[in-house]
C-alpha cells in the first residue's frame, strides 16, 4: 500500500528544515514527507498528487509567506483534500487570526513557534491529527466494499453499522458505478442477491445480518467472562464515559451495545460547543476518541449484542441477551440514551432507509449530492445535519412548527445557517405525507397557520422532531416514568410505594434505580440534563456511585 503524504511549507529555510527534521523522524515509517519553501510550489504539487490518486493526511504551513498566507494555502490545498488535516504555524503576534481560521476554514490546529521539545509540544498534537485521518481514511481498491442500490434500507443499515464502528468501507452503487457489475459477475451473484459485502481477503457475503458481518470484521460479541464488577448497556456518550472511568479505576467492566458504538452523537456531522475542542469535532470522531480510550485501559466491549432482560439473585445481576447468552455482573449502569420520534403519517414507514432517515445524515449525505432534501425538525442535531447536507445537496430545506429558528437552536448554528446560501428555513411547516414507488420521491408540506398544502419532490427527507428513551426492553425491570425514562434517586423517594420496593436502610443514590445496584446514566435517566457533555459527567458520576454500592456488598 501507498504511503500518504504529509506537506510542509514554510518560506524560513532554518524553521523548514526543523519541522522536516523532527516530522521525519517521527513519521517517515507511516507517511512520505515532503517539504517546500514555496507556497505556489506545494500548490501544484498537491494537484499533481489528486492526479496520481495520492493521498493527503496532513498540511503544515508557516503563516507569514511572501507568496500567499498560510491560511490561504492551507484553504487552497482543503478545496484540493477536503478531509487532510490542517496545521498553522504561527508567531504569537499571528494568534488572533490563527482562531479566525478555526472558523473560516475549519484549522485543526494553530502551532506556536519554537515547537521544542517535539516530544512534548508537536508530537502529541500531531499523534492526535494523523489518529483521526487514519480512522476514516479509505484507500482506493483496500478495505471492505458495499456493493448495492442506494436508495435500499438493507444497503443503509449495513453501512450505517460499518461507519458507526468506525470500520472503513467503499460504497459502490450499482445502478451508477461501473465497477459494481464487475464484483457481483465475480462473486456469481445478481442484482437480486445485493447488498454484496466483499471483505479485504476476496471473500464475500450476500445480504449478512449484523452479528454476521461483526464476526467476520474483527467486531466481539461474545464475554469473556462470566461475571463483571460492572456491566453498562449502551455505548453512547454516558455509556462511554461510564466504561472509561470503571476501567481506569480497575473495575472489571463490560460495555455492550446494539449497534453502532456514539449513540446520537456518533451521526452529528459536527460538534463546536464541546469542551476542549476550539474547532469542533464530528460525533465519529468523538466516538473514536472515546472507543481508543476505553479499550485501552482494558473495557471489554461486544457489539453487536442486545439485552433482553435483567433479573436479580440473590444481589447479583444477570443480564439475558436476545440470542439466549447470559453474563453475571454485580451491578449495572443503564444508558441506552433515547431514540429519534417516529414522524407519523400516511406513507412514511414504506420508505425508512430508502430515502427516509431518523439521524443518518453523515452516513448518507453523499447520496444527496445535487438533490432537493428536507430536514424536519429545528433542534441543534437537525441544524448540524442541514450544515453537513448542504456541502452535497443542491437544495436543503429546514422544517420548523415555529416562527424562527433561533427559538429551537444554539445561536451559533442558526448564525452559520444564515450564511449558507443553500439552506432555506420554512416556518410553520410540516409533512403530512410521503409517497414514491419504492423509494421516496415527493412528500406534502402543510403550513399550520395558513392551511395551505403542497407537494413536492424530495430524494431525501432526515427527520429530528424529538426522543422517545430507548427503554422498551426493561418492561418492569426498574420504574419509570410516564414518559419511559428511568427514575433514580429522590425522584424514587418521592414515589408512594417507595417503601413497598426500597429496602434498604440508606436512600437510593442519586443515579440508582429502584433495584439496588442498577444505575441509570445520560439521556435515559429522568430529570437528567440532555446535551453531549451532561451525558459524558453522568457516565462518570455513575461510576463514582457504583464504587459506593460495590464497597457496600
Amino acid at each position: 500500500m501507498k504511503l500518504p503524504f504529509i506537506i510542509i511549507v514554510d518560506d524560513d529555510e532554518h524553521v523548514l528544515r526543523a519541522i522536516q527534521r523532527d516530522v521525519r523522524n517521527k513519521y517517515h515509517e507511516d507517511y512520505r514527507v515532503n517539504a517546500t519553501d514555496s507556497a505556489n510550489e506545494a500548490i501544484e504539487l498537491i494537484k499533481e498528487l489528486k492526479l496520481k490518486n495520492e493521498a493527503v493526511a496532513l498540511f503544515i504551513s508557516d503563516q507569514r509567506m511572501p507568496e500567499m498566507e498560510g491560511i490561504t494555502f492551507l484553504a487552497k490545498a482543503k478545496d484540493i483534500y477536503p478531509d487532510a488535516k490542517l496545521v498553522l504555524l504561527t508567531a504569537y503576534s499571528d494568534i488572533e487570526a490563527a482562531i479566525k481560521a478555526i472558523n473560516d476554514i475549519k484549522l485543526n490546529h494553530y502551532l506556536l513557534k519554537p515547537w521544542n521539545p517535539p516530544e512534548e509540544k508537536l508530537y502529541p498534537v500531531l499523534n492526535d491529527l494523523l489518529d483521526e485521518w487514519q480512522a476514516f481514511y479509505k484507500p482506493d481498491h483496500e478495505g471492505i466494499h458495499i456493493i448495492g442500490f442506494q436508495w435500499s434500507p438493507k444497503s443503509h443499515r449495513l453501512k450505517e453499522f460499518l461507519s458507526g464502528n468506525l470500520i472503513p468501507y467503499i460504497w459502490l452503487d450499482i445502478e451508477i458505478n461501473p465497477e459494481a457489475e464487475k464484483y457481483l459477475t465475480s462473486a456469481n451473484v445478481s442484482k437480486s442477491d445485493v447488498p454484496l459485502v466483499v471483505m479485504r481477503d476476496g471473500s464475500y457475503m450476500t445480504d449478512p445480518s449484523l452479528p454476521e458481518l461483526a464476526t467476520r470484521i474483527g467486531l466481539k460479541h461474545i464475554a469473556s467472562e462470566k461475571m463483571y464488577d460492572v456491566l453498562i448497556i449502551g455505548a453512547g456518550p454516558a455509556g462511554l464515559a461510564a466504561s472509561v472511568y470503571g476501567s481506569c479505576e480497575g473495575l472489571k467492566t463490560l460495555l455492550i451495545e446494539k449497534s453502532n458504538p456514539g449513540g446520537q452523537a456518533s451521526s452529528s456531522a459536527r460538534i463546536e460547543n464541546y469542551l476542549g475542542f476550539p474547532m469542533g469535532l464530528s460525533g465519529a470522531e468523538l466516538t473514536h476518541r472515546a472507543i481508543a480510550q476505553t479499550i485501552r485501559f482494558g473495557t471489554e466491549v461486544l457489539t453487536p449484542k442486545e439485552v433482553k432482560n435483567i433479573c436479580v439473585k440473590d444481589g447479583y445481576k444477570i443480564i439475558e441477551m436476545t440470542d439466549g447468552s447470559e453474563v453475571h455482573s454485580k451491578s449495572i449502569v443503564i444508558a441506552t440514551g433515547v431514540q429519534y420520534r417516529k414522524l407519523e403519517i400516511p406513507g412514511i414507514d414504506n420508505f425508512t432507509g430508502a430515502g427516509v432517515y431518523y439521524g443518518s445524515a453523515s452516513v448518507e449525505a453523499h447520496a444527496c449530492k445535487d438533490e432537493n432534501v428536507y430536514i424536519v425538525g429545528g433542534g441543534n442535531s437537525a441544524c448540524q445535519a442541514a450544515l453537513h447536507i448542504s456541502k452535497f445537496a443542491k437544495e436543503v430545506n429546514i422544517l420548523i412548527r415555529k416562527d424562527t429558528l433561533i427559538e429551537v437552536a444554539a445561536s451559533y448554528l442558526v448564525e452559520n445557517i444564515s450564511k449558507t446560501t443553500n439552506i432555506k428555513v420554512i416556518p410553520h411547516t410540516g409533512v403530512i405525507r410521503a409517497t414514491g414507488n419504492n423509494i421516496l420521491e415527493n412528500i406534502t408540506l402543510k403550513n399550520f397557520q395558513s392551511g395551505d398544502e403542497i407537494t413536492v419532490p424530495a430524494k431525501a427527507l432526515f427527520i429530528y422532531i424529538g426522543t422517545n428513551p430507548g427503554t422498551g426492553w426493561l418492561n418492569d425491570t426498574v420504574l419509570k416514568d410516564e414518559n419511559g425514562f428511568v427514575l433514580t434517586g429522590s425522584e424514587l423517594v418521592k414515589q408512594k410505594s417507595f417503601h413497598t420496593f426500597w429496602k434498604l436502610e440508606r436512600e437510593p443514590f442519586m443515579p440508582e434505580t429502584s433495584v439496588p445496584g442498577i444505575f441509570a446514566s445520560g439521556d435515559v435517566r429522568s430529570t437528567a440534563l440532555t446535551g453531549i457533555s451532561s451525558a459524558v459527567g453522568e457516565g462518570a458520576m455513575a461510576i463514582r456511585f457504583v464504587r459506593k454500592y460495590l464497597s457496600e456488598i
